[in-house]
């Protein structure tokens, strides 16, 4: 597969540029866990987000009524364009793109092969608008998806704000040698379950995150101090914020959970 991956691209004259972090996946069983994680049903509508030479997109549209492939490199549009019927390209960088237009009312899923340079930003753009996707099926660098999963005790912004928005569960490795060119690193399979609604009362989704961010912004002071300066609060008034959520203002951000990071909203700004 690796062999036919490198002759389609040079038949069409193209080299994967490292700027657009493009490692295209060819392994079968990799590309199996991702669609049958993505449970797929004839009813569906899927976001393919760099959808590359087309190899997992054919799979997808074997499956989904339809498959919207947004692929940023207009190279390989010549390539995509071979597809079935059922998928609809969109050469457009998705960071930009308004999804809620692309896919109407109708519920969607959104599997990616991710660049591992802007997970964070399309994770972010894809779950903080009003219609957001009821599944997500991502493959990314298996350090990010350790730190999505994460619990308690080595939390960081990006596993409250995946956890905040849905639940993530690594379902699959996938070592180097599945990609051309291979990466540096390992990759892994991230199926996120995505809420209809927070789980946690927070005042508002801003209000929360600010409180997030100030929370971890000197992440190896106690709370109370980062809090302090990430408000720009006096310390005593940030301790007094953290004990009426119930919180010991000595901890520090990696070690609390989502509900007492909702907690901490309300008392700060409920």
């Amino acid at each position: 597969m690796t062999t036919n991956i490198r002759a389609l691209l040079e038949q069409h004259e193209i080299d994967p540029k490292k700027s657009l972090g493009q490692n295209f996946l060819h392994d079968p069983l990799s590309l199996e866990r991702i669609v049958n994680a993505a449970s797929l049903t004839s009813e569906d509508t899927v976001v393919e987000v760099g959808p590359g030479t087309g190899v997992l997109t054919k799979r997808l549209a074997a499956l989904a009524r339809r498959v919207i492939a947004v692929e940023l490199d207009d190279r390989l549009i010549p390539i995509l364009a071979q597809l079935p019927e059922n998928v609809h390209i969109v050469n457009a960088d998705i960071l930009t793109t308004d999804v809620e237009k692309l896919v109407g009312s109708e519920p969607y899923k959104v599997v990616a092969n991710l660049p591992y340079y802007i997970t964070s930003a399309i994770l972010r753009h894809t779950l903080e608008i009003a219609h957001k996707p009821t599944l997500m099926v991502l493959t990314v660098q298996q350090e990010v998806a350790d730190r999505l999963v994460a619990k308690p005790g080595d939390m960081s912004v990006l596993a409250v704000s995946m956890q905040y928005y849905g639940t993530p569960k690594i379902v699959g490795r996938i070592g180097s040698a599945a990609f051309y060119p291979r990466p540096g690193v390992a990759s892994a399979i991230v199926k996120i379950d995505v809420f209809p609604q927070p789980q946690v009362q927070v005042p508002d989704d801003a209000s929360f995150f600010k409180v997030v961010r100030a929370g971890f912004s000197q992440k190896r002071k106690q709370i109370k101090n980062a809090l302090g300066g990430g408000l720009a609060m006096e310390h005593a008034q940030a301790a007094e914020h953290l004990t009426k959520a119930g919180i010991d203002p000595t901890r520090r951000a990696e070690t609390l959970t989502i509900e007492e990071w909702a907690a901490l909203a309300r008392a700060v700004y409920g």
